[in-house]
């Protein structure tokens, strides 16, 4: 192949305009004062509207791509994209202009730093685990969530997010940007090969945005396969992983490096920070299961695990308090070493009758409840149970003035509250260890719920006065 003539290399850059020829132009009544950053589909610059006397962001696609119909055809669908979003997370839509040499999507200008500046600036700092404090990427990864979920009822996929593609308002506020590679959900059209991705353009040689896209990639969209709502659950899960450790969750020298342990490795779970709660660490396992099945189905449910981890005793990373212990008999506060000897007697008893194993072993180990919620004090025996399989201890704790469930798994340090079990007394496992019954004295009924969440659900209606649990 010949180098291009001197002539051919004039035509391209005339019909490519750079950021000199853009800025000081106009485009509808918009003026062009700068450019803000590019990509794959076209380059982004700040507007002034001469009309209303505000600033836009316009998205430009130049005239060379417009004569593509695929690429054409791409830009169109964000617009009609956008235009169909309205939602205080995701960057609006004002208008379409179209100067004859230039395309152009009028967007709302969102002002702050990206997720991605936000995150390479605490990774710079001195924090154990160089990411963002827990609390905040909580927050971020809440707004992010409920971004997509709505973009995901209008059965849209936004198939590239990344940090570089969230913005962070300097009041708080979080907007997703760039719907560009969006694909109306179930469409017949597959990822495709990632060559021909408007944001890893054949023939680039900007490793770091390819490193950068590649990264956040779904093992199906590794594969060239089709993607629904579930690639997008991924990508926040990349996205969720990097805030809290600081570092990308599949990382590689070369973009096939990346790919290839986003299809064959795991990422690494002991990066993150100790004080990530339960609730979350397990939303990052089914965010980042790479069979798509068993991948969270909708992050409508991440929002839940959020809000739930931020309210809960394990998500609290404020100094311990001592509570005050409520008045009652019934309610007075147990040393912790009763628990544990209660609960290694009840352990090693239920291994000694285990028939598969070959000889009897003690189990010992130490419960300590969360400091807002003490162990309960009547009847030990009675206000704790060990699951038939022996991985989880369920018992009941006192945040306050009302008893609630409290679960701890075996290879876990932490305990977590199990929601809507306020009053609950007397737990007892299912067969199965999977759900576990109480009694709600208050409400005179018997319940159960499951360990991994869900509602609580009404047994039946339990004798009055004195009860102490049931079998299942």
């Amino acid at each position: 192949m010949r180098p291009a003539s001197a002539k051919a290399r004039a035509r391209l850059a005339e019909a490519q305009p750079d950021a000199t020829t853009m800025i000081g132009k106009t485009l509808g009544p918009y003026k062009v004062v700068a450019k803000l950053g590019e990509g794959g589909m076209g380059e982004v610059y700040r507007a002034r509207d001469t009309r209303l006397n505000r600033d836009v962001a316009i998205k430009t696609l130049p005239e060379m791509f417009a004569q593509d119909p695929e690429r054409l055809a791409r830009f169109e669908r964000e617009a009609q994209v956008l235009a169909s979003l309205n939602h205080p997370h995701i960057a609006a839509l004002y208008g379409i202009e179209d100067s004859g040499a230039v395309r152009g999507l009028v967007m709302e200008l969102v002002e702050g730093q990206t997720l991605a500046d936000v995150i390479g600036a605490a990774s710079r700092q001195a924090r154990p685990s160089h990411g963002l404090p827990l609390e905040e990427a909580l927050r971020i990864a809440r707004q992010i969530a409920e971004a997509l979920a709505a973009a995901h009822e209008h059965g849209l996929v936004h198939r590239d997010l990344k940090p570089a593609n969230v913005k962070l308002r300097p009041d708080g506020a979080v907007k997703v940007l760039d719907f560009g590679l969006a694909k109306p959900l179930g469409s017949d059209n597959p990822a495709g090969d990632l060559s021909n991705s408007p944001t890893l353009p054949a023939g680039d040689t900007r490793a770091g945005m390819i490193l950068g896209t590649a990264a956040y990639m779904s093992p199906e969209q590794a594969r060239g396969r089709p993607v629904d709502r579930r690639t997008d659950v991924w990508a926040f899960g990349c996205v969720l992983y990097e805030m809290l450790t600081g570092r990308r969750a599949f990382e590689g020298d070369e973009v096939t490096d990346v790919l290839a342990r986003i299809i064959e490795r795991e990422p690494d779970m002991n990066a993150l920070p100790p004080s990530t709660p339960v609730a979350i660490r397990r939303l990052l396992r089914r965010c980042l299961e790479k069979d798509r099945g068993r991948r969270l189905a909708d992050l409508g449910s991440a929002c839940i695990e959020i809000d739930d981890a931020l309210a809960g005793p394990d998500a609290n990373e404020g100094p311990a308090t001592t509570p005050r212990a409520p008045a009652g008999p019934w309610l007075r506060v147990i040393p912790v070493t009763l628990a544990v000897a209660a609960i290694g007697f009840t352990a090693g008893w239920m291994l000694r009758r285990d028939p598969l194993l070959t000889a009897p072993r003690a189990m010992r180990f130490t419960i300590i409840p969360p400091p807002s919620a003490p162990l309960f004090a009547d009847s030990i025996g009675s206000e704790l149970a060990i699951a038939p399989d022996g991985r989880h201890v369920v018992y009941v704790g006192i945040p306050g003035s009302t008893p609630q469930l409290y679960v701890r798994s075996f290879d876990r340090l932490e305990s977590r509250a199990l929601v809507g079990t306020a009053g609950a007394r007397q737990p007892f496992f299912a067969p199965d260890g999977e759900s576990v019954g109480f009694w709600a004295p208050g409400d005179g009924e018997l319940r159960k719920v499951s360990l991994s969440g869900g509602p609580v659900v009404t047994i039946c209606r339990a004798p009055s006065g004195n009860f102490y649990g049931a079998s299942w």
